[in-house]
């Protein structure tokens, strides 16, 4: 096994997730088969309770596992499939120790960091590392490995001493380690400083940086690069300046450009790996692929509004926003997106500051598409609401995730059925008509977990032929999709919302839960209980954001025959 540790300095929040993503890109079109492990130093056992607002989003991996955000990098850059052994956290090892150590299998010896939480560590890292992760089944050959927080910090310091160990039991050529420090510009000036600091710090604590990626807002000047190497004691070609792009999709050219690959070719002896011609061809078609669907601009644009509730942090939405990047460039073009606070489309807010009501209302009635994403709580959902009447009503291209799936049958029930109260369990529990129930199985004293978590599978049911949603997944008849949810829709209602006009095209194995909805004569009107966001990548957008996107441009008829096209559907005229 080859292992790429990418750790970071000075400060946080550098971009060490997408120089790995990268890297991993770039080792993948060579052939090689790609894995992926994220080290969170933080005590938490997994994501799944963090706010988004502080944290970013929870990233849902397929079987279940609440993860960093990062991992969602992984996935769209790797085009894989990770599992929640994937990302190692603090809490986790402990547990993991705490519970040996209650069955007695230490055989009675003084349970210490050094070895035993240390043997932890580094057990998980090699056990993780060999488990497929793509379709092939097979063992990778590569595993990056990212640290995340900042080599230094007193909660990091087992995951560096274990990653010490681990260097020194993979041997020589099998482990390389890209160091990511910020290269901060002060009046005018390009400083090295915190970055020489950083790798004497890093140095002490027991890695050895081989490449230094320089993370900066402007190319590095010459004499910078010089000051880097010499005073960090590597070379020249071993510091990468890794400056701010205008997309992030273009890193991995970046890096490529600056020698990533030809050192990790070099340091981890890659020529000596036995591919085959098959894998040679896959990983050039990937990187050809990259090369043609990320280019330097695109000159029309796209207006899409995200109605949402965290939209102070933007990473709280991150899948959200990569899927709608992702179909905004199959679709040839690039995404503006709009933000727009849902309690700034309430009445509250029209008495409170008419300002902020009448620019969040006409930044929605301007816009060519509205996005609902998934959320928690009742804070925000009228705003919500409303605005998933107007796309209904004035023809507007919508689509609503987890949530806003959820708030548009609460639309629905309220103005379609005349069922006035009609709210969910979540918002008020002695509601009379609540359309949108707890999940029976659920607990509501233990939050971490207990969630509809992971891959399930859905149905299109009898009499969804006229389905636009369905027609870009290819007619599928089933599909998987990734859930994360406490709530959902009250089957008692059904009826009297599919003869408004809601329509409930997708159900799960039982038929009891639903999970996706659509209005026949709209351009686009797609609510999904899933979250279709953790599975879409650069180059395989997901359908529902896709046909989102398509809708919104007016070339939703084009985007879906050409998949009938690739699925081999010979009738997709039938559609149109």
């Amino acid at each position: 096994m080859k292992f790429v540790l990418v750790s970071g300095g000075v400060v946080s929040g550098v971009g060490k997730g997408i120089i790995a993503s990268s890297c991993g890109l770039l080792l993948k079109t060579l052939g090689l088969k790609v894995t992926a492990i994220k080290i969170d130093p933080y005590i938490n056992v997994d994501a799944g309770t963090m706010n988004p607002k502080e944290h970013g989003e929870c990233f849902v991996l397929h079987d279940g596992g609440e993860t960093d955000l990062d991992l969602g990098n992984y996935e769209r850059y790797l085009g894989v499939d990770l599992a929640r052994d994937n990302n190692i956290t603090t809490g986790k090892v402990y547990q993991q120790v705490i519970e040996n150590e209650r069955k007695g299998k230490y055989l009675g010896r003084t349970v210490q960091v050094v070895p035993h939480v240390i043997d932890a560590i580094i057990d998980t890292i090699n056990r993780v590392s060999k488990v497929p992760v793509d379709k092939s089944g097979e063992e990778p050959d590569v595993c990056i490995i990212e640290l995340g927080g900042t080599v230094g910090d007193i909660e990091s310091m087992p995951f560096v001493e274990a990653l010490t160990q681990l260097r020194h039991r993979a041997g020589k050529n099998n482990f390389i380690n890209i160091h990511v420090s910020y290269v901060p510009v002060v009046n005018g000036e390009q400083k090295t400083k915190p970055t020489q600091h950083a790798v004497k710090s890093v140095r002490s604590a027991g890695l050895i940086p081989d490449l230094i990626a320089c993370r900066c807002e402007k190319p590095l000047e010459k004499g910078t690069i010089n000051k880097v190497a010499s005073s960090c004691q590597v070379e020249v070609n071993q510091v990468l300046a890794v400056r701010d792009m205008p997309t992030i999709y273009q890193v991995p050219l970046l890096l490529e450009e600056q020698g990533l690959l030809r050192e990790l070719k070099e340091t981890l002896k890659l020529d000596d790996v036995k591919l085959s011609p098959t894998r040679v061809t896959q990983g050039q078609e990937v990187w050809a692929k990259w090369q043609k669907i990320v280019p330097l601009g695109y000159a029309e644009t796209v207006d899409i509004v995200l109605v949402g509730k965290y939209i102070e942090l933007h990473d709280a939405y991150l899948s959200v926003i990569k899927a709608l990047e992702h179909s905004a460039m199959r679709c040839g073009r690039k995404l503006n997106l709009i933000w727009v606070d849902s309690e700034h489309l309430e009445e509250k807010t029209q008495k409170e500051d008419p300002t902020k009501y009448h620019k969040a209302w006409h930044d929605v009635c301007v816009a060519k598409g509205i996005l609902v994403p998934g959320g928690f709580g009742h804070r925000g959902t009228e705003g919500m609401i409303r605005a998933a009447q107007w796309a209904r009503e004035q023809k507007t291209p919508f689509l609503g995730v987890c949530l806003g799936m959820q708030v548009a049958v609460i639309e629905a029930a309220r103005n379609l059925c005349e069922l006035k109260d009609a709210t969910s369990e979540e918002f008020d529990a002695n509601a009379e008509h609540r359309v949108i129930i707890f999940m029976p199985e659920g607990s509501k004293e233990k939050l971490g977990g207990t969630m509809r978590l992971g891959t399930r599978t859905t149905h299109f049911q009898p009499g969804s032929e006229f389905s636009k949603l369905r027609a870009l997944y290819g007619e599928a008849t089933t599909i998987e999709e990734r859930h994360r949810h406490r709530y959902e829709v009250n089957p008692d209602y059904i009826e009297k919302l599919e003869q408004s006009g809601l329509i409930f095209i997708g159900k799960d194995d039982t038929g009891e839960r639903m999970e996706v909805v659509e209005i026949k004569d709209h351009p686009y009107y797609v609510g999904v209980q899933y979250h279709p966001e953790y599975t879409s990548r650069v180059l395989d957008p997901s359908r529902p954001f896709l046909g989102f996107v398509a809708a919104a441009i007016g070339c939703l008829d084009q985007i879906t025959n050409e998949i009938l096209k690739d699925a081999g559907v010979v009738n997709g005229s039938t559609h149109f």
